[in-house]
């Protein structure tokens, strides 16, 4: 690596060489940053693919990587006014920030309803605040930390934003593309190279603000995106076992929290392992029912891969012409009371069955300019554009085939299907 003073360079898998300039640096070297070393990229992904042990800190040197690079791209095309660059040295960073706020195990605790405090991006600004990466963000003028969180948390009107949040923002291409490489399944593959080609600063035809959009002769690689998120949501981040794995773990999370061995304040911080120990440090030295399921079956179960079986799977074939009620969805009481009532009728201990339908609403909606081959530029948007792909359409039905409902139980049980459909579900067009 060179000196800090004139940055580094990283050698990365995907990416091959990756060129940190002096603040992102300085940045990298926090201990709030370098945390993200210890937070798994996947979750409990490699009790399923067992090479899925890449991090936080990989995928977000990579995401800077990808943004530091369409930025050079734009700037080489030219065509915009200054106004259109305003906040352009803060991206980089913004990308480089953008997961500094995730919860142990990545994305799983943010499903829990009312036990943690916020999704991630909305965390984050706790770490905005340390005096470590308020020093190292210095370089940047004041108010710096505050407009790089607005970036993250999709609150800023820059007009570079979207290479940050949004449906074309870079963290998605990049971590398809490191998912699939380290679950060594060929399913993520994006066409990075014609997207980041295809970018363009476009005004907004309504508004005339600038924003990121894309040509539409490299639609073609947005397609090529929407098509390995399908992929890699069907096959790796709902594979059943991963979702097993999920299920368990906030379990254990959301009773440990209900039981007082846990403060919700404190998932924010540690890393995977510190908050695997802690629970299972603070339940051995508790006298709780609660406390003594998760020290002698849950947390050894997760502990050494004895996942929930799945008692019922039900796709979007079998949910055809059904509805499935709204508290299905998410960690509500209710889903416990009706959770916990099916471990009575086959003999579990509560809290031993789950119920998971995943959800990811903005998984596949799309709002993107697109700079027509006549020069125009019109918004692809719900309604999709006349003589492209209909990718909203496209999208939504792509979404629902992606999910499945299933039922996992803490030891093999047999569950009737009709009897399921009937508890969790209505005739579809029923109020």
């Amino acid at each position: 690596m060179d000196t800090p003073s004139h940055g580094k360079l990283v050698r990365d898998p995907l990416w091959n060489t990756i060129r940190l300039d002096a603040t992102a640096v300085r940045i990298v070297d926090t201990a709030e940053f370098q945390r993200l070393r210890y937070i798994r990229q996947l979750g409990l992904g490699h009790l399923v693919y067992p090479g899925a042990t890449h991090t936080r800190f990989d995928h977000a040197l990579g995401v800077y990587h990808l943004t530091t690079t369409a930025l050079r791209h734009l700037r080489e095309r030219g065509g915009a006014p200054p106004e259109a660059w305003e906040g352009e040295e803060l991206v980089p960073y913004a990308a480089l920030l953008h997961d500094i706020g995730h919860y142990a195990f990545s994305h799983a605790l943010e499903e829990l309803e009312g036990d943690v405090p916020a999704d991630h991006e909305v965390v984050s600004r706790r770490f905005f605040e340390s005096p470590s990466l308020r020093d190292a963000l210095a370089s940047l003028g004041l108010g710096a930390s505050e407009r790089i969180h607005e970036i993250i948390r999709g609150a800023s009107r820059i007009p570079l934003r979207g290479l940050v949040t949004g449906s074309l923002d870079l963290d998605k291409m990049e971590y398809l593309r490191r998912d699939a490489r380290f679950c060594g399944v060929p399913y993520g593959e994006v066409d990075v190279d014609r997207m980041l080609q295809g970018l363009v600063l476009l005004p907004d035809p309504a508004s005339g603000a600038w924003e990121v959009g894309v040509q539409e002769k490299a639609v073609s690689a947005l397609e090529s995106l929407l098509f390995a998120k399908y992929q890699m949501f069907r096959n790796v981040y709902w594979h059943h076992g991963v979702r097993a794995a999920t299920s368990l773990y906030k379990r254990i999370v959301e009773d440990a929290v209900g039981a007082g061995i846990l403060d919700p304040e404190e998932l924010v911080g540690p890393t995977d392992e510190e908050l695997l120990y802690e629970i299972s440090r603070r339940a051995v030295e508790d006298d709780s029912d609660v406390a003594e399921r998760l020290a002698l079956r849950w947390m050894p179960a997760l502990r050494h891969r004895r996942l929930p079986k799945r008692a019922v799977e039900l796709t979007a074939a079998d949910l055809q012409g059904r509805q499935v009620q709204s508290w299905v969805v998410g960690d509500s009481p209710w889903k416990r009371v009706v959770e916990d009532e099916l471990a009575r009728e086959l003999a579990l201990e509560p809290g031993e069955v789950m119920i998971d339908f995943p959800a990811k609403r903005a998984m596949f909606q799309l709002d993107v300019l697109v700079e027509r081959r006549g020069g125009s530029v019109e918004r692809l948007g719900p309604q999709g554009l006349p003589g492209l792909v209909d990718l909203p359409r496209v999208a939504r039905e792509l979404y629902t085939t992606a999910r499945v409902l299933r039922v996992f139980t803490f030891e093999r049980r047999e569950l009737d299907h009709e009897v399921i459909l009937e508890r969790v579900t209505q005739p579809a067009g029923a109020a």
